[in-house]
């Protein structure tokens, strides 16, 4: 059974730092760009990040880059999200997706993902 499981969220205060994970079973996750996404309450689902099969190719959303760093050890068939000066404006649930479809590169369109996790939730408060 192919499962994606996100971990590491919780709370942080503002400036702080979390690192989310991404671990896959059931399957090999470096057949597989991934991207992460986030979804706060009332709003859509976007794409953080992504990072293509072999790791060479990662992408960020504007509001993340130079703060957000996508990373992955296929060893431990996990993808990692570190996140670093965490705003009140980040906090949400942030969930990891898997691309099966894409040979070179990656994508942070979400409709393009075929398998989700559960979602990790990501709270910023002082």
């Amino acid at each position: 059974q192919l499962q994606l499981v996100e971990s590491g969220g919780g709370l942080v205060q503002p400036g702080g730092s979390l690192r989310l994970s991404c671990a896959a079973s059931g399957f090999r996750l470096d057949y597989y760009a991934v991207g992460w996404f986030r979804q706060a309450p009332g709003k859509e689902r976007e794409g953080v990040s992504c990072i293509s099969r072999d790791g060479s190719t990662t992408d960020y959303a504007d509001s993340v880059k130079g703060r957000f760093s996508i990373f992955r050890d296929n060893a431990k068939n996990t993808v990692y999200l570190q996140m670093n000066s965490l705003q009140f404006e980040d906090a949400a649930d942030y969930y990891c997706a898997a691309d099966e479809n894409v040979i070179f590169g990656c994508t942070r369109h979400k409709f393009e993902y075929d398998y989700w996790g559960q979602g990790t939730q990501v709270t910023v408060s002082s």
